[in-house]
């Protein structure tokens, strides 16, 4: 079973591409390292040295006008008073917007696919979410400065953590291996990621490897997550983050697609103070998103329930938390 989620932009050009395909990675040859240091000594200077470290890849043409279209998206999100950075505790909260917005978010998906393609299309869904913990991986293209590395590691820690307070469910970050893997890749990076997309999510569609390689350039950052055959228990989940994104549109990604990543698959035009919704009102989680994760991950419910077996169950939670 599949789900997708996407963050788009608002009603802009797109910007003209060029198709300039490049290779993700270009490992440095071993004549071109200093021979006196070992790899774990080289590891934890580049760890260390953000300053000092090779310049990154320089980007092509594509990545530089897909950088500009966003910072463009991102200014106008904030002339337009969007992007709020407050916890949305001024919005009242009652049970009934918590019974809607769970039902619209969790228990609906905005994509489907038909013939192989997946196509904007609102339906039913049973409520999913993770049954094993979740392991976070990160990687980076060549284009990502170390620096960028380092503040994009450190918010993505931070965040895990919170989401593993709020859900009570088990997330880490890790070096390798995830079963949740972060991809930061600019436009050049991520239409070549197909070959190592298959290691690293393994038994990823094809669909879904040409969707993350094509991936249309109003859509700035996308999750898809995975369960085991007809399963409602996620087991897998990759998310796309664009590395030409700035501050704070780049960490407004990193919050809305890990939470979906978690079951919260959805969005609605209705749910606020929330960032679950595409007029991109507030960048990061409030705290009415955070009720949406405790109730998600609340015992009484369990993956696979239809929203008619889900909603006396999310009835009485959301009684609970409003109170």
């Amino acid at each position: 079973m599949l789900a997708l989620a996407a963050c788009a932009a608002p009603a802009l050009p797109a910007p003209p591409l060029v198709p300039v395909p490049a290779p993700l990675a270009r490992p440095v040859p071993a004549s071109a390292r200093p021979p006196h240091l070992s790899q774990a000594e080289l590891r934890r200077r580049r760890a260390m040295a953000i300053g000092d470290s090779a310049p990154a890849a320089r980007p092509s043409d594509a990545s530089r006008t897909m950088g500009q279209y966003l910072k463009g998206i991102q200014d106008t999100l904030l002339a337009r008073g969007l992007l709020r950075t407050d916890d949305g505790t001024a919005i009242p909260t009652t049970a009934a917007r918590l019974v809607d917005d769970f039902v619209q978010i969790a228990l609906r998906d905005e994509y489907q696919m038909t013939q192989g393609r997946l196509v904007p299309r609102v339906h039913s869904a049973p409520l999913r979410r993770w049954g094993v913990p979740v392991g976070i991986s990160i990687v980076f293209g060549d284009s990502v400065p170390e620096a960028q590395r380092g503040r994009d590691r450190a918010a993505i820690a931070d965040y895990a953590a919170r989401l593993g307070r709020i859900t009570g469910h088990p997330l880490r970050l890790k070096d390798e291996g995830g079963n949740l893997v972060v991809l930061v890749l600019n436009e050049d990076e991520r239409r070549a990621i197909g070959p190592r997309l298959a290691g690293l999510v393994p038994g990823i569609p094809g669909p879904d490897m040409r969707a993350i390689e094509n991936l249309a350039p109003q859509n700035y950052c996308t999750v898809f997550a995975y369960s085991s055959g007809t399963g409602a228990s996620y087991t897998n989940a990759v998310a796309v983050i664009r590395a030409e994104l700035p501050q704070p549109l780049r960490t407004s990604c990193f919050h809305e697609e890990l939470a979906q990543a978690l079951g919260l698959a959805n969005d609605s035009p209705d749910a606020r103070p929330s960032i679950f919704n595409d007029d991109e009102e507030f960048a990061l989680l409030t705290r009415h998103d955070e009720l949406l994760l405790k109730m998600l991950y609340d015992p009484r419910l369990r993956p696979g329930m239809t929203e008619a077996e889900a909603l006396p169950i999310v009835q009485a939670i959301a009684a609970e938390l409003a109170r």
